[in-house]
């Protein structure tokens, strides 16, 4: 009888210990995930609209200060005015960025030429025009790379045929030159129709981004908002061969987010600011 309790008290304190051990192996934080190298040998720089930060952005005045810094590429968002023409502007009305009011698709370029943009630069005021696409080749041609967002125009695939016609004509049609993002997966289709060269970026909104989805397009290349980057989301891309190329909303978290990016090895940052990126980077 005493053999039988013992044996079974010691086999109760095994199992004591066995739960113990666990439940304190469960306290142990997991080590985190090493970042796994960029698909790029060194980040890209993008001149986001621009010297944002120095300039009013999507104007000429802030190209060239972009130019200057040494940047890998002018990035450009597209609108179509009524009458079909290609103007670098981001919003879908002009209200915030002019002294004029109205939505680009509902005025001519004449009518977006009647307004200007209005910015201090040297302490100065400096007036400037809404630029058209074609006008900002003009000014850089070749001497700069471009990424250039498309979008839908009432829906449907308009202006892709008239870029490409522009980036021909311009001796663009060229990937080492020119690069296509966009959030619309149908704009990116066309582009791949029209310009099967050309890399082509999908982008996904502040809060709304897949990595299942982003993992299985065919698209190489995929951007985020730098909120939804995470290092697990990250890695998986790279893994896949995607590069990955960020943005930032938060002008007051920018330098914050990009230092915690440079971490997760991305590929590429749309910045506002291109000096501070550069500093971070080592360029």
């Amino acid at each position: 009888m005493r053999k039988t309790m013992r044996i079974f008290l010691y086999a109760l304190l095994i199992v004591l210990l066995l739960c113990l051990f666990g439940f304190l192996g469960k306290g142990k934080p997991e080590a985190e995930e090493a970042p796994v190298p960029g698909v790029v040998a060194s980040p890209k720089i993008f001149a986001h609209r621009g010297a944002a930060n120095q300039f009013n952005e999507n104007t000429i005045k802030s190209y060239k200060i972009a130019s200057m810094e040494d940047v890998d590429a002018l990035e450009i968002d597209l609108r179509m005015t009524k009458d079909n023409v290609l103007i670098a502007m981001h919003d879908e009305t002009i209200d915030r960025t002019t002294n004029g009011t109205g939505r680009v698709s509902e005025l001519t370029l004449r009518d977006i030429k009647s307004y200007v943009t209005l910015g201090l630069y040297n302490g100065e005021i400096t007036m400037e025009e809404i630029p058209t696409l074609e006008e900002v080749f003009q000014t850089f041609g070749s001497t700069q790379n471009y990424y250039i967002e498309t979008r839908l125009v009432y829906g449907e695939t308009v202006m892709e045929e008239v870029l490409v016609k522009m980036l021909a004509n311009h001796q663009l049609l060229d990937k080492e030159k020119v690069a296509i993002q966009s959030f619309s997966e149908e704009s990116l289709e066309k582009m791949a129709e029209l310009a099967p060269d050309l890399r082509l970026t999908l982008l996904f909104r502040e809060g709304e981004f897949d990595l299942t989805k982003a993992l299985d397009v065919d698209f190489p290349v995929i951007g985020m908002e730098s909120t939804d980057a995470t290092l697990d989301a990250v890695n998986a891309l790279h893994r896949k061969g995607k590069e990955v190329h960020v943005f930032f909303n938060n002008p007051e978290t920018l330098e914050e987010q990009q230092e915690k990016m440079k971490q997760f090895n991305i590929d590429g940052y749309f910045t506002d600011n291109i000096s501070y990126t550069k500093r971070l980077l080592g360029k």
